[in-house]
């Protein structure tokens, strides 16, 4: 184990150490239909690395469920639980939605009598149609492209427990906001957000998107392995895209397969590099864990947060 700056650093191996015995299994099967598209993941990813993150997640919302009681006692009100909400960041490509879907998944396991829900922030990015209004459609991600107010709004919402809570729904395959849907958030006991911008600071803003958040994870990554696996996610989408013409990628899934690589990696370089560099990967000393991840995927080492 290293020690640096606000950080612990541990070793995969080091990091396996804290593995929690009592811990419920998950079937390949599970593993196969909540991987992302181009993502890695297996048993031993989560024996040795989210075995071990499940089991603080469960200290710490211990420690969150303690707290509320114990300032319900000190305002002598009835004790309502609110519900601890995680925030994963990270880049585009770099694996984040795995993450979240596993880890929802193991605290399911975790807590069967508990609502387990997870949300991305996508949903709050504005229609194609309102990013063109604004001039914005080629910065879409970017901070500007959010509906932060919404957004805030939302997580406020479910914070204080007010009920069903609804968000607009993101579709990938047709690149934006799907007409007439939403997600429901209902109650949750825990909440998980996944996004590109979840620690990020909006300006203007009265309060930051992580001050709801009880527990965060920044998803890390070399920007060269990241684009590797942004283009190689690319290749799949023209793969499964090309037989429907709803899709969004169905118009370079027909044409030249050279152009239309040539047009990704532009788009990596010109707006994905940029917002990583520029706006994601400087909240990453936010994050109470990194998962930093080297080729293939694999999560090569975990830094733990000194002081919350």
């Amino acid at each position: 184990m290293e020690s640096e700056m606000n950080y612990y650093k541990f070793s995969r191996t080091e990091w396996a150490n804290f593995h929690a015995h009592n811990f419920a299994s998950v079937t390949d099967d599970e593993l196969a239909q909540l991987r992302s598209l181009n993502d890695v993941i297996s048993m031993d990813d989560v024996k040795t690395i989210y075995s071990p993150l499940r089991h603080l997640i469960h200290i710490r919302y211990k420690d969150y469920q303690d707290d509320e009681r114990t300032l319900a006692q000190f305002l002598s009100l009835p004790y309502h639980s609110h519900p601890f909400i995680i925030g994963i960041c990270g880049s585009v490509a770099v694996g984040k939605s795995t993450t979240a879907r596993l880890l929802q998944l193991l605290l399911s396991r975790a807590y069967p009598d508990r609502r387990i829900q997870m949300i991305t922030t996508d949903g709050f990015l504005y229609a194609n149609a309102e990013l063109e209004k604004r001039g914005i459609l080629a910065r879409k991600g970017f901070p500007e492209s959010y509906d932060m107010d919404l957004l805030i709004h939302f997580l406020n919402n479910v914070k204080n427990n007010t009920g069903v809570v609804r968000a607009p729904k993101y579709s990938h395959q047709i690149y934006d906001i799907v007409p007439g849907e939403q997600e429901v958030i209902d109650h949750p006991d825990i909440l998980i957000v996944e996004g590109i911008n979840v620690l990020q600071l909006p300006s203007q803003q009265p309060i930051y998107i992580s001050d709801y958040f009880d527990f965060s994870i920044y998803v890390d990554a070399d920007p060269k392995d990241i684009e590797q696996w942004y283009l190689e996610r690319f290749g799949m989408l023209l793969d499964t895209a090309f037989t429907d013409p709803t899709n969004y990628y169905y118009q370079y899934a027909i044409g030249n397969r050279a152009d239309a690589f040539a047009m990704a990696k532009q788009v990596w370089q010109d707006v994905n590099l940029k917002n990583l560099n520029e706006y994601i990967l400087p909240t990453k000393s936010r994050a109470d864990v990194i998962l930093h991840k080297t080729a293939n995927h694999l999560i090569d080492q975990v830094e733990l947060r000194k002081f919350n």
